[in-house]
């Protein structure tokens, strides 16, 4: 990426799209954002939209529960400005991992060459310490002054609306770097599905096993790309004891980013979570509506725009699965309606002979 130093740093340089008509502007939407922790010394690496301002300047649209908003409070404490550099354009192992939510002891960079099988090679910025990946497209350095403030949005989101205009920190561009002839990525998010939604599929298998480890009794989870990654999980779980479904919601509430999740299902071990007919089915037929909601107040996603407060908000989980006695069912529950192996093995064998495969 060093092949060019850019002498006059300039955003007016990058191809930086406006997506949706009512956009505040245009957005840099696959960023890698790279700062350090003051306290700890750990380097963070995220995805977070930039509203281009001018040609020096550029939102920084850092959630409150973010790394970044988490190491720009901590410079505010010391009153100073926070480092930052912007990588456009990386291998996709790195490109992926910034958009991973990775507990914060995680360097993103290590992540990534995990998922590659190689390390990630890394260079130090020009005027700042923090490692970025040599081949990157493009290097913006600056910095983010803690006191500065700027209204940023509004921006069409992965969750189909417009997400309203609000005050956000500012980067100032102080360098730039690039490769000859660089390739600039872009993405456009929106109504689902859209491309972030493959990206939440990918993040949603390679936290499976981890999940496990934490909560044993899961076999399955899912989000449909229509629950906009945050507003529905189902989560099938092989049941040994009352509570345990609602032990289930809200060990994953406090789990990381997964305490935004608005609503979660979870049923018996024996369905199949992407048939959506069967969860639908189960989530009606094996609930109690009065006794089997589980309803609490708390973190909520930036972007959610039906909260009662901005980032606090109601969820809801449903526990859909058979219930036991001590759980307040006093009838016996009843069996599900299956065929024998043996009819359905004697019925499948018909179907060639009918001409029917």
């Amino acid at each position: 990426w060093h092949e060019i130093e850019v002498k006059e740093p300039s955003f007016e340089l990058l191809p930086v799209c406006k997506c949706w008509p009512k956009d505040g502007g245009k957005f840099v939407t696959l960023p890698m954002v790279f700062s350090r922790d003051p306290i700890t010394g750990a380097q963070n690496c995220g995805m977070y939209r930039l509203q281009i301002f001018d040609e020096q300047t550029c939102g920084m649209h850092w959630h409150i529960h973010k790394g970044g908003a988490e190491h720009l409070r901590r410079m505010k404490e010391k009153g100073e400005v926070l480092p930052v550099s912007i990588v456009i354009g990386a291998g996709p192992a790195e490109i992926f991992s910034a958009a991973v939510p990775l507990p914060p002891d995680i360097n993103e960079l290590m992540f990534a060459g995990l998922l590659r099988g190689s390390p990630v090679r890394v260079a130090r910025c020009r005027t700042n310490d923090l490692l970025v990946p040599a081949e990157a497209e493009v290097v913006l350095e600056g910095y983010v002054d803690p006191a500065e403030l700027r209204l940023e949005g509004p921006f069409g989101d992965h969750t189909g609306y417009y997400s309203l205009a609000d005050m956000y920190p500012v980067f100032h561009l102080t360098a730039m770097s690039m490769r000859r002839d660089p390739i600039y990525p872009h993405t456009i998010v929106g109504p689902p599905p859209m491309e972030d939604a493959y990206i939440g599929e990918a993040i949603e298998q390679l936290f499976m096993p981890i999940i496990k480890r934490q909560f044993p009794e899961i076999v399955d989870m899912h989000m449909p790309i229509w629950g906009c990654f945050h507003n529905l999980l189902l989560v099938a779980i092989r049941k040994s004891y009352p509570g345990q479904a609602r032990k289930i919601m809200h060990g994953l509430w406090g789990l990381g980013q997964a305490m935004n999740t608005k609503l979660i299902v979870v049923v018996d071990h024996d369905v199949n979570l992407r048939n959506y007919g069967e969860v639908v089915w189960r989530a009606t037929n094996s609930v109690d509506y009065a006794r089997d909601i589980e309803i609490v107040r708390g973190p909520v996603d930036d972007l959610d725009h039906a909260a009662m407060f901005p980032r606090f908000g109601g969820k809801m989980g449903i526990d859909a699965t058979t219930k036991l006695p001590e759980e307040g069912h006093s009838r016996p529950w009843p069996e599900i309606a299956r065929m024998s192996e043996e009819v359905r093995r004697r019925i499948d064998a018909l179907w060639p002979k009918l001409g029917l495969e």
